[in-house]
This record gives structure tokens, sequence and C-alpha cells, in this order.
């Protein structure tokens, strides 16, 4: 999606435009859909309308973000962000490029099948093992960059969810 960063910026208020053209973080715990938790429907990108997750892969993580484990198949690219002196893995809505957030794995302890100690530990680290879902995978979402969508407003995408592919 080809547009400039006049026409995002008319598009967009301010906060949206700074976490999804810049790349900014709301405040953990300040977000409409932190603590949202619809039972049907899905959340598209604000920026393009793009489906990115349905409402049953939202959980609740208490990480102060909306949290998702899963995405709706090539909705989410990838890419790794060494800002602010860590390792994450940055996730972007595939069709605008707009900034959600970062996706996270739950990593293993010592003596757990899977540790090396050679791994450089990330900002996921707080969340070793986590394994709050089947995928181990948690999406940190920033709430500016989704717009929830009623089921009743709008049929879902018959695409499959799966984890998000990191590359």
């Amino acid at each position: 999606m080809a547009k400039s960063e006049a026409e995002w910026k008319k598009q967009l208020n301010a906060q949206e435009y700074n976490v999804l053209r810049e790349k900014g973080t709301e405040r953990a715990g300040t977000g409409e859909y932190d603590k949202f938790y619809p039972k049907a429907g899905h959340f598209v990108c604000r920026g393009c309308g793009l489906p990115l997750y349905s409402a049953e892969s939202k959980f609740k993580s208490g990480c102060g973000w909306p949290a998702f484990d899963r995405c709706y198949k090539g909705a989410v690219r990838t890419e790794v962000d060494s800002s602010f002196g860590m390792r994450r893995v940055e996730i972007m809505c595939s069709s605008c490029g707009g900034h959600l957030g970062h996706v996270f794995e739950g990593e293993r302890r010592p003596g757990h099948l899977g540790y090396s100690a050679a791994r450089p530990r990330t900002a996921s680290s707080f969340f070793e093992g986590e394994r709050f879902t089947q995928t181990n995978e948690r999406h940190c979402v920033n709430s500016v960059s989704v717009r929830f969508v009623k089921a009743s407003d709008a049929p879902l995408p018959s695409t499959e969810q799966a984890p998000v592919a990191k590359g």
C-alpha cells in the first residue's frame, strides 16, 4: 500500500501515526483493547483495514498490551528490531507495513529441552517458558494499531490462522 507520509498524517491521529508509522509504543495498560476480550469478531489494521487477528486468538497475558497467540495467515510480517539495546521481533501489517508491536516466544530455562546458553537473552526473557498458549507465541500489539470489528459488522476472513513465521 503506497501512501505518502502526508496522506498517513491526514488519515491517522497523532498517536496512531506515532505508533503505526514511527514505530512508537503506547504506555502499558492504557490501550483501549488491553482488557477487552470479545467472543467473536476480529481485529483489523487501523491503517489499512486488513484482518489481522480473530477475537478467539486474544488472551489474557498481563503484559499491559493486547496479546494474541496467532494471526491470520499472511497478515503479519516480521523483522528483527535491535532498538533500545534489545533484540526483539517486530510485527507489522503485511499490507501497509504499519507497526503493530512485537512477538515473543516462551524460552527454555536451563535443564529444559531446547535451552542454549549461547542463545542471546531477549526482551521476552521476562516471560521465559510462559506457555500461555499452544503456539507459545505472544503477539504484544498496541491498541492504537488495530480496530475491533464485530462479527455482525463484517464477515470473518476465511483464511486459516497460524503462528507468525519469523524471518
